[in-house]
């Protein structure tokens, strides 16, 4: 009876939750405007025309993507800047789909063209992706693959 009672209750969440995704993905940035226009000129996004809360100086953005996932880019006054090695717990990436092996080189030459520190690839890894990694405005890790 228990295991019967149990199936039911597994069956009940996981039929309430099986559409679930991911929202969104935030990140703080010192220069907003900037975070902005690179996350618009390189991944497509769109920008809302932001947020900002007078009291506190809190303001972000939201940066949407043509598949519905969205970037919650922030800012607020007195943040810390600390380093950010590539090797850490935490927060170790984004990954952009661009669709084709020829969208991952095109992309990535472009933005090494454009300075960007291209942390590695374009290559296809051990676990078979063609992806490159390069380093966003404030030093985060940006993986873009097929």
């Amino acid at each position: 009876m228990n295991l019967q009672k149990n199936y039911i209750e597994y069956y009940q969440v996981k039929e309430r939750f099986r559409c679930m995704k991911i929202e969104h993905v935030a990140m703080y940035f010192n220069d907003l405007e900037k975070a902005r226009d690179f996350f618009v000129k390189y991944f497509a996004g769109k920008a809302n025309d932001g947020y900002h809360n007078p009291n506190t100086g809190f303001r972000s953005f939201f940066i949407s993507f043509d598949e519905g996932s969205r970037l919650e880019i922030m800012n607020k006054p007195k943040m810390d800047n600390l380093a950010k090695p590539l090797n850490r717990t935490g927060y170790a990436h984004i990954a952009f789909s661009v669709g084709s092996v020829e969208a991952v080189d095109l992309l990535t030459s472009r933005l090494r063209n454009d300075g960007f520190e291209v942390a590695s690839g374009p290559r296809t890894t051990g676990d078979g992706y063609y992806e490159s990694s390069i380093i966003d405005i404030e030093g985060n890790q940006i993986e873009i693959t097929v």
